[in-house]
C-alpha cells in the first residue's frame, strides 16, 4: 500500500540536544576523549589582551577547526566554515550547539595575521597533539605509508621523527598561508569585502 506524508514535521518544535545526533562511534567522539586542546590556552596567552577590546573568539575552537579543515581534507576555509554550519558532529566537536552563530570564514585569517603570523605556534600545537595521539596508541611508528604504498620503515625512528613533522606542519602553513593572502580582507568604514 502507498502512503504518503501529508504533514511537514521539519517545522516542529522539539527539545533535543546536539548531543543525541553525533554517532557514538564518530572520529571526533574519539579526538575529543584522547585530545586535550586546552594546552592552547597557555600558548596563545600572551597574544590576546586581558582587559580591552571586545570578547576574542575561543583560541581552542579557532584550531579545532582548522583540525576540522585538514583532517576532513576540506579545500578552504570558508568551505570549511559552510560545512560546519550543516554538519552537526562539527558543531559538537566545537561546543556549538544549533542555534550558536559560527564564526566568518575570515575570522580565522584575521586572527592569523594579528596574532599568530611569524610565530612557530602552529608547529607546537601540532607536535603536542602528534605527542598526545602517539601516548594514546593512535599513530604506529613501525609501518609507514608513502604514496599510498605499504613500505616498511627501515630508519632510526629517533633521528627522523622531529624532521618529518617540522617538514609536514611547515607545508601545512604554507599551504594555509596562501589560502590567507587570498582572502585578505580590508576593512572600510565598517563594511568588510574580499580583495579579488
Amino acid at each position: 500500500m502507498l502512503s504518503k506524508n501529508n504533514k511537514r514535521k521539519t517545522d516542529q518544535v522539539q527539545i533535543i540536544s546536539v548531543e543525541q545526533f553525533v554517532p557514538k562511534n564518530h572520529i571526533l567522539r574519539k579526538i575529543d576523549k584522547y585530545i586535550d586542546f586546552d594546552f592552547i590556552y597557555e600558548l596563545v596567552e600572551d597574544k590576546y589582551s586581558l582587559d580591552n577590546g571586545r570578547p576574542s573568539i575561543d583560541p581552542v575552537v579557532l584550531i579545532k577547526i582548522l583540525f576540522i579543515e585538514y583532517l576532513f581534507n576540506i579545500k578552504s576555509m570558508r568551505q570549511t566554515i559552510k560545512e560546519i554550519e550543516v554538519n552537526i558532529a562539527y558543531r559538537w566537536f566545537l561546543g556549538l550547539d544549533f542555534y550558536d552563530k559560527v564564526p566568518h570564514f575570515t575570522t580565522f585569517s584575521q586572527n592569523y595575521r594579528r596574532r599568530f603570523k611569524d610565530t612557530n605556534i602552529f608547529e607546537e600545537i601540532f607536535q603536542n597533539i602528534l605527542s598526545q595521539a602517539m601516548n594514546k596508541g593512535f599513530v604506529d611508528e613501525k609501518i609507514q605509508f608513502v604514496d599510498s604504498t605499504h613500505v616498511k620503515a627501515h630508519a632510526n625512528r629517533h633521528k627522523n621523527k622531529k624532521e618529518e613533522i617540522k617538514k609536514v606542519t611547515k607545508a601545512y602553513q604554507e599551504e594555509l598561508d596562501k589560502e590567507i593572502e587570498q582572502e585578505c580582507l580590508y576593512e572600510t568604514e565598517g563594511y568588510r569585502y574580499t580583495k579579488k
